[in-house]
């Protein structure tokens, strides 16, 4: 729950931070990795992350910046990774300018029903790190170098003079 708009905002700025890390390491080649042929592709998981943005904040009232939400992804991993820092700055822009502390106990409508605007932050932060864990799958499989998100990555553990984790 967060009590106060800086919280949140201090929050996404690591999770925004954490998210570009894995975005920069997306190839224009793996963005088709799939893990089954019926299932999601990077690209298309990575490119959900973004249009999320501008869906989930702007049925909450505010107006970010941010492709539509029933936009085709990209084929390359520079437009997403591009895309998706306008869209994290400009939902952060917003929320900081158009709502207040006090505000993030008031009820809005999301999906047919009543949300707390603190719930709206929170359930936007949770979806953006479900993907992304599914991402690191699909990247692993692509061949790509996993970045840490919550501590080092297999291959970051060198870093610190000890053996990759497996």
């Amino acid at each position: 729950m967060y009590h106060k708009i800086s919280d949140f905002l201090n929050e996404w700025k690591r999770e925004t931070e954490t998210t570009q890390k894995i975005f920069a390491n997306l190839t224009d080649e793996s963005l088709k990795q799939k893990v089954t042929t019926e299932g999601r592709s990077l690209g298309y998981l990575a490119w959900h992350i973004v249009i999320t943005l501008g869906e989930m904040l702007n049925k909450g009232g505010l107006s970010v910046e941010a492709p539509d939400e029933n936009s085709d992804p990209p084929n390359s991993a520079k437009d997403i990774l591009d895309a998706y820092k306008k869209s994290s700055a400009s939902l952060a822009d917003e929320i900081g300018r158009k709502w207040t502390d006090e505000m993030l106990q008031d009820d809005i409508d999301m999906y047919g029903e009543k949300w707390k605007r603190w719930l709206l932050c929170h359930a936007l932060i949770k979806h953006e790190i479900h993907h992304r864990a599914q991402m690191t799958i699909l990247m692993r499989q692509a061949g790509l170098k996993v970045p840490g998100a919550y501590g080092p990555s297999r291959e970051e553990w060198g870093a610190f003079g000890m053996p990759e984790q497996r």
